[in-house]
């Protein structure tokens, strides 16, 4: 069998492996441990709009980054930043959430909604939020308050602005749980 040009226009996946071909014709190995260099862990939003290295100053091997729906701290980052941690030897934690995201829209409804058309709920929640800074200030308590996390201490929230790409950093603040 002899392959031919496909008929249909290239899908998106199709471009990514065409960007991806030419990238490996170039592509060195820069010799690097998967341990990051920096020793951080960086979880955030999976907003196409946060550009993380960027932002951040870093570079390919300095940091561990962990994205999700509203770079909320889910059982899953904890078990991310477990393995950052214990296997790979991260010691900072960097949270950050930002402006205009989508979860400041949704409600726990989205899972019904979704068991309405699907006929089976959700295992997980939506984990939506109306506050950036009391949400940040959460993920913040479940990083630190952690059993399987071994280092705790340096463990920070930022909110980053869409418009104008600048960090707001959210202090502990009060815990409305105590």
């Amino acid at each position: 069998m002899t392959s031919s040009t496909p008929s249909r226009e290239d899908t998106v996946t199709d471009e990514l492996v065409a960007a991806n071909a030419r990238y490996a014709e170039k592509f060195t190995d820069p010799g690097m441990d998967a341990r990051p260099v920096r020793r951080v862990a960086v979880v955030a939003c999976m907003d196409a709009r946060l550009d993380l290295h960027r932002a951040l100053g870093l570079d390919l091997g300095d940091c561990h980054t962990i994205r999700n729906a509203g770079g909320v701290v889910t059982d899953d980052v904890i078990r991310s930043l477990t393995i950052s941690q214990r296997a790979l030897g991260t010691r900072s934690v960097v949270l950050i959430h930002h402006t205009g995201c989508g979860l400041l829209n949704l409600t726990e409804d989205f899972r019904h909604d979704l068991e309405d058309e699907v006929g089976q709920r959700p295992s997980w929640a939506v984990e939506a939020f109306k506050d950036l800074d009391a949400d940040v200030r959460q993920s913040m308590r479940r990083v630190q308050t952690s059993p399987f996390l071994l280092h705790t201490d340096d463990v920070r929230g930022f909110v980053f602005d869409v418009h104008t790409g600048r960090l707001r950093e959210i202090g502990p603040g009060i815990d409305p749980q105590r």
